[in-house]
């Protein structure tokens, strides 16, 4: 929370991906509802209104896919 500077990698089948940015919290209850309603197994776990859990959403960043065999593809976030 004190910092917005996050980075998320991940790897499948060859090819990586490399998330950097800053981000910011959404403090809309609409937020917190859409992100439980994609997501129903957390269900269970919180609820939007009991304090429980926080939504993000990248203020700036970068996706870059990154393959042995081609060239990173970059995406503004």
């Amino acid at each position: 929370m004190n910092n917005g500077n996050v980075e998320i990698c991940g790897m499948h089948e060859g090819k990586w991906i490399r998330i950097e940015g800053t981000v910011k919290e959404d403090l809309r209850r609409e937020a917190r509802v859409a992100m439980l309603e994609d997501n129903p197994s957390l269900k269970s776990l919180a609820s939007p209104d009991n304090g429980t859990m926080t939504v993000f959403y990248f203020e700036d960043g970068t996706a870059t896919i990154y393959s042995f065999t081609e060239a990173p593809k970059v995406f503004k976030l």
